[in-house]
């Protein structure tokens, strides 16, 4: 007799968005036999989905939401842009972001554990994939919070952005930076944000490049400083050049703004 563990029920609920008892019962009935318990639920009459591990989840909305200092962000993944672009679905996301500000959840495992209409997140995202007859999963929560969090969705819910900022900000300086990470896709806030292994990379590559030239070995320091200069003015928030006026940085611009303003953090979340 197999031992039935709750990860195997997990797996199996997953799989076929069946409930948690029958999906015990099947793999109990079928001694562990994952398929067997696929066709258990079936035989007995369950609306299953039977989805398997290897479909791939590479569409879904993304949905952005903040309540002024909070902002959370919400992946709900599908298979098939036909079910993306449901109203039904998108409301349904938006059910799950409004429910992550509500009730202060930190976690994309804590989301899953809250209670929506009844039951738990991930219980109603299994009632989706028995529903809708696709793989359907909670692939991504994040959240920020500040002084003022504004929240941006672009491209019909294929991307949802989160600035954080130190002070409060009008909706057109929030959407602003919101649509600039967006647009340019920045790795952080400043140089200070990124990662001392991401910087000794990009100094090793600039002074490979650099000897490669040709160029005497005691110029490839100095080189290769200016390099990384010109690595965070492209790739980090406030040294990019604003895309609505290329002649000023982000950080210059929200200077202009006022001049205790800046951002405290950002996340970017897109399909694909």
């Amino acid at each position: 007799m197999a031992t039935i563990t709750a990860a195997d029920v997990n797996k199996l609920r997953q799989q076929t968005g069946a409930g948690m008892m029958d999906c015990r019962k099947a793999l109990v009935e079928s001694d562990g036999d994952f398929e067997k318990a696929v066709d258990y639920l079936r035989k007995k009459g369950q609306k299953v989905a039977a989805l398997r591990s290897d479909r791939e989840t590479k569409e879904g909305v993304v949905i952005a939401k903040s309540n002024g200092k909070t902002g959370v962000v919400v992946l709900l993944a599908c298979e098939t842009d036909f079910v993306a672009k449901n109203e039904d679905f998108v409301k349904f996301a938006q059910s799950i972001a409004d429910l992550a500000l509500a009730n202060n959840v930190k976690t994309v495992e804590e989301l899953g554990a809250t209670a929506l209409d009844g039951a738990t997140v991930t219980d109603k995202v299994n009632d989706q994939v028995a529903k809708i007859g696709e793989k359907i999963t909670l692939a991504r929560f994040e959240r920020i919070d500040a002084e003022s969090v504004t929240a941006y969705i672009h491209g019909n819910y294929r991307m949802g952005v989160l600035v954080g900022f130190t002070k409060e900000v009008s909706a057109e300086v929030g959407k602003d930076v919101a649509m600039q990470i967006a647009a340019m896709n920045p790795i952080a806030v400043d140089e200070k944000g990124v990662s001392a292994d991401l910087i000794q990379r990009e100094k090793e590559i600039a002074i490979e490049q650099i000897k490669a030239e040709g160029k005497p070995a005691e110029m490839a320091e100095k080189i290769a400083q200016g390099k990384l200069a010109k690595f965070y003015k492209e790739s980090t928030l406030l040294q990019q050049a604003f895309v609505k006026n290329g002649d000023q940085s982000v950080g210059q611009y929200l200077k202009s703004v006022a001049a205790d303003l800046t951002v405290t953090g950002f996340t970017r979340v897109a399909l694909g």
